[in-house]
């Protein structure tokens, strides 16, 4: 097994940066989710690591060595891509087995090897089958087979369940979380889904613009991101973030006051953010603010509810026996330790406001 590093590394093409002197140690063992919108560099930065982009400037270390100068076949990496790569005319079998072929196995080895790695993700019964045959669900697995047949001491992967419907996309995820903790080898996971960054790493390198804005565990983005990106990024729904200004320790949004902040000097250009499950319904006048119901949606285990608020939406989570009709005035209390303060222009995390007045 090995460990990957990157160091100051660098992807230019022309005037355009995708990858802005980044340096990122993942630990052998480890599964590290890239995380960001698309263009935000993390395919090139995997693609980097497998030796399928050359870097502009700086090293990539695989196994404590600089694999720079190294081909990608001689990497000891696995990929799997968005589009599963495989090949239409070969059956099942012999796609699991490419990888093995081409470097010598004997036919014995081969056929052990295949149905080893077919039965950890319960393809065996299809191993006769083309790929025209499979639906979208068993073709991912096979790409999987296919990395996992080897045992590289790296896996690469990108996008990997972007194909997929919503109901697959749940099973796959448990499928790898189980299939990571079995194989215990090194993986870079390539993903815009923060559902996907969330459940599966063990490490989350939030990136934007050719940069990592906050590399931690998902918990510790969740609860404590660095700065206006991250926080708006991770979450689902987004964090509410109001633009306003505090005025004598009062944080107003549109001219309308929501919440009494320590500790934040008064500014004229802030962001209030606070999480959906860290806001509750109250009756009129027994919230930090009053506020018009917008729309009330049951997702099955929760309502949430949007209220507009000094011309802004604020989404709030409620108990799913909640029922809201849309004009209702309803009172919303703030959570008292969840509230995160932003300078508007630079986007930075003012540590300060991190408290609320009760």
């Amino acid at each position: 097994m090995a460990g990957v590093k990157l160091e100051h590394l660098s992807k230019r093409w022309g005037d355009f940066t995708a990858v802005d002197n980044q340096s990122l140690a993942i630990e052998d063992r480890e599964f590290l989710v890239l995380l960001g919108p698309s263009g935000c560099g993390k395919t090139t930065t995997m693609r980097m690591i497998a030796g399928l982009e050359e870097p502009s400037s700086g090293q990539v270390w695989i196994g404590g060595q600089i694999v720079n100068d190294v081909l990608p076949k001689d990497r000891d990496v696995a990929m799997v891509f968005q589009n599963y790569g495989l090949y239409p005319h070969m059956s099942v079998r012999n796609n699991i087995a490419y990888p093995l072929k081409v470097r010598g196995y004997s036919k014995a080895d081969i056929e052990a090897k295949v149905r080893e790695a077919a039965a950890k993700v319960q393809l065996l019964q299809l191993l006769d089958r083309k790929p025209r045959a499979l639906s979208g669900g068993q073709r991912q697995r096979v790409a999987l087979a296919r990395a996992i047949v080897r045992t590289p001491r790296v896996f690469l992967m990108d996008e990997p369940l972007s194909n997929l419907d919503a109901k697959l996309r749940v099973t796959m995820r448990a499928e790898l979380k189980h299939l990571s903790h079995e194989l215990q080898i090194t993986t870079v996971y390539v993903t815009h889904d923060q559902i996907e960054a969330m459940t599966l790493a063990d490490r989350v390198a939030v990136m934007n613009e050719g940069k990592i804005q906050q590399l931690g565990t998902p918990q510790a983005i969740y609860d404590d991101p660095t700065n206006l990106f991250v926080a708006g990024f991770i979450g689902s729904p987004a964090m509410n973030l109001l633009a306003g200004a505090v005025e004598n320790g009062v944080f107003a949004a549109g001219g309308v006051p929501i919440a009494k902040v320590t500790d934040v000097v008064d500014q004229s250009a802030v962001v209030f953010g606070v999480r959906s499950e860290d806001l509750q319904i109250a009756p009129p006048g027994a919230g930090h603010f009053d506020a018009s119901v917008y729309a009330s949606e049951l997702t099955g285990e929760s309502v949430l509810v949007t209220v507009e608020i000094g011309g802004c939406r604020v989404a709030v989570k409620a108990d799913r026996r909640t029922r809201l009709e849309i004009g209702e005035t309803v009172g919303v209390k703030v959570g008292a330790e969840r509230v995160f303060m932003f300078d508007a222009s630079t986007g930075k995390r003012l540590r300060g406001g991190e408290r609320l007045r009760g």
